[in-house]
């Protein structure tokens, strides 16, 4: 199937070809055309099957005849919320690559924070057609006066189910607000918890729902191993395995910036090129070191979850889960770094007494049934202690759900008040 039969503009067809699709993937067939057609949307698809171009494509396409109309200033047709800054810079490299053959071209901004604020509302002179943003820099240019939502056509919530569930649901709330009744909204993620799906449907007025089957044909190829290991011996059996398989590069997930500052630190003694990532870095430092990393001047970068969304290094061969992710769906967003647009990857889990119990929680909400291996010389010898269980609840999260209110309760109220009546 060309993408021709989609309804796509020859510019914008050229474009996806440019960019490395030959045909539409799974989850671009059955997105691009509802989209073109002023349909809601709800995707689930695995990370690297082509969800960016998939709203991006039709999405350049229906803001076209705005340009066209060269109005001054510009009103936002098309605003595109992702939950850190590295999926707004990708997201926003993908849009303006897509639409370099549009003529006239549409002008899209990238807005996030960590940086100064001047900028970014300079740059916003004179309106823009298409706005990427992370939440919390959206509603400070907001509060500056220099960005208006009323007129915004479209909303897309890439990585929808981080945005709707994990800190974000104040600020969302008050950007649906803001909104329009009359838009359209384009929801996607790799995973959606079934607390998040209800609420993402509350949003939505009667979806096409695109979910890709997880099957061989679609499955990236990324083999998955666990190994056993004592807390302690994680540094030195990580430094022995890239030392013994000649890992070129190492994607490796810790659980808090102290501790991707210590690993990167301990690896850096024994010589390897590594270096942290995590969301107290300025943004500088932090795109330094993924323009590094991709360029292969760095070998190893310890990340904590920031890296799980939004970072697409090309031919990542390995990526490693120092410390167990809180969730299955964390599982799913970080293995998937690796294994991307059609190379094979390696996922990693190093698995101490302390979390096995954990582990098989994840293993099984992932439908897996790995062997816990042991590398010869650093057997473990530690058990488990009084402490040491956890659980992975009805949504897929790890730990035990408190009894606060839920933001998500303030998030519906906001999404009621933001309906038509």
């Amino acid at each position: 199937m060309p993408f021709s039969t989609l309804g796509l503009s020859s510019a914008l067809c050229e474009a996806a070809y440019a960019a490395g699709f030959q045909t539409p993937t799974p989850v671009q067939a059955g997105a691009i055309a509802a989209v073109l057609e002023g349909r809601d949307l709800l995707v689930r698809a695995q990370t690297g099957s082509g969800k960016t171009a998939a709203f991006a494509l039709p999405l350049l396409q229906r803001v076209v005849p705005d340009v066209q109309l060269r109005r001054a200033p510009r009103r936002i047709q098309a605003l595109v919320l992702v939950p850190t800054r590295e999926l707004a810079v990708q997201v926003g490299d993908v849009l303006k690559a897509l639409a370099r053959k549009l003529v006239p071209a549409p002008k899209i901004s990238v807005v996030f924070g960590g940086v100064s604020i001047n900028p970014q509302m300079m740059g916003l002179r004179g309106g823009s057609d298409i706005v990427v943003a992370t939440p919390g820099r959206l509603l400070d240019l907001v509060d500056h006066n220099a960005v208006h939502l009323d007129q915004v056509r479209t909303l897309v919530l890439d990585e929808a189910d981080r945005l709707l569930e994990q800190g974000f649901s104040e600020e969302l709330g008050r950007i649906v607000a803001l909104l329009g009744a009359e838009r359209q909204s384009l929801f996607l993620s790799a995973t959606f918890a079934p607390p998040v799906s209800a609420l993402a449907q509350q949003l939505l007025r009667d979806p096409v729902q695109v979910a890709v089957p997880d099957t061989t044909d679609t499955r990236p190829d990324i083999a998955q191993s666990a190994i056993a290991v004592d807390t302690h011996a994680r540094t030195q059996l990580l430094r022995h395995l890239i030392k013994q398989y000649g890992w070129s590069r190492t994607l490796v997930f810790v659980a808090t910036k102290y501790s991707a500052e210590i690993v990167a630190d301990k690896l850096r003694k024994a010589g390897l090129n590594a270096e942290p990532l995590h969301g107290q870095l300025s943004q500088g430092k932090r795109s330094q070191v993924l323009e590094d990393f991709k360029a292969s001047r760095i070998s190893v970068v310890v990340a904590t979850d920031l890296a799980a969304r939004g970072i697409d290094v090309v031919e990542l061969p390995v990526v490693v889960n120092y410390d167990l992710p809180r969730s299955a769906d964390d599982y799913t967003h970080r293995i998937g770094r690796t294994g991307r647009a059609g190379q094979a990857g390696l996922a990693v889990s190093f698995v101490s007494a302390d979390t096995e119990a954990h582990w098989r929680l994840i293993e099984k909400r992932q439908g897996l049934a790995l062997d816990l291996e042991a590398v010869e010389g650093f057997e473990p010898t530690e058990v488990a202690t009084a402490t040491a269980e956890r659980f992975v609840d009805a949504s897929g999260n790890g730990g035990v759900k408190g009894k606060r209110p839920s933001k998500k309760d303030k998030l519906r109220a906001a999404a009621e008040q933001a309906q038509p009546h």
